[in-house]
């Protein structure tokens, strides 16, 4: 049986990587693991960034990684808000790849962009506040997207210039449902035999 496949969506604040994953596992079976479902339940013991949280949160994260790249599962696709000017962050990603690619796995990374004001409007989609409790403030919301977006970078340059594993798609326009088929068919992923017909928007 083949190793796990460990599928990245990558990209800023609200630009929807949520929604495609969850697409993507419709179609593939890949249970996904977005980036809030560690957050969340940490973040009512301890405030965002500090060091209980960070613990917290990367020690779910390495130990949910290693469980998978060592179980019998197909693959898992995991969210993630990569700021390429911070090292630490681009530390986590690696350490997190490094895990499944030990074990032979393939890693695949697909990075979305889109507008700021179709983020900042997906930033108060019903579905994504249903999903993370933490956004539901939205006035804060906003206001922490948009200076995020002033003092970080959350789309490569060139750090993956020639990687046959990056796919790179403007959403700006299409459906989580249209990029999970590009995504789908681009990395030649398999499909679950029966796929769910939930969409989400």
């Amino acid at each position: 049986m083949p190793e796990p496949t460990l599928l990245f969506v990558i990209g800023p604040p609200a630009v929807g990587k949520m929604a495609v994953g969850h697409e993507i596992a419709e179609r593939t079976g890949f249970p996904l693991f977005h980036n809030h479902m560690a957050i969340e339940p940490v973040l009512r013991f301890f405030e965002f960034g500090t060091p209980p949280f960070r613990r917290l949160v990367e020690g779910f994260r390495q130990a949910l990684f290693e469980e998978v790249a060592n179980s019998d599962l197909a693959g898992m696709i995991f969210t993630y808000v990569w700021a390429f000017d911070l090292p630490p962050s681009t530390e986590s990603a690696d350490r997190y790849a490094t895990v499944f690619r030990a074990r032979g796995s393939r890693v695949h990374y697909v990075e979305l962009e889109a507008t700021q004001p179709e983020r900042l409007r997906r930033n108060e989609h019903e579905w994504r506040l249903s999903q993370k409790p933490s956004k539901r403030d939205l006035t804060r919301s906003r206001e922490l997207l948009l200076r995020h977006d002033a003092e970080h970078r959350f789309n490569s340059t060139d750090e993956f210039a020639g990687n046959p594993d990056h796919l790179r798609v403007d959403n700006t326009t299409r459906t989580p449902a249209e990029v999970a088929e590009l995504v789908i068919t681009h990395f030649g992923l398999p499909r679950a035999a029966q796929p769910a017909r939930n969409s989400a928007q």
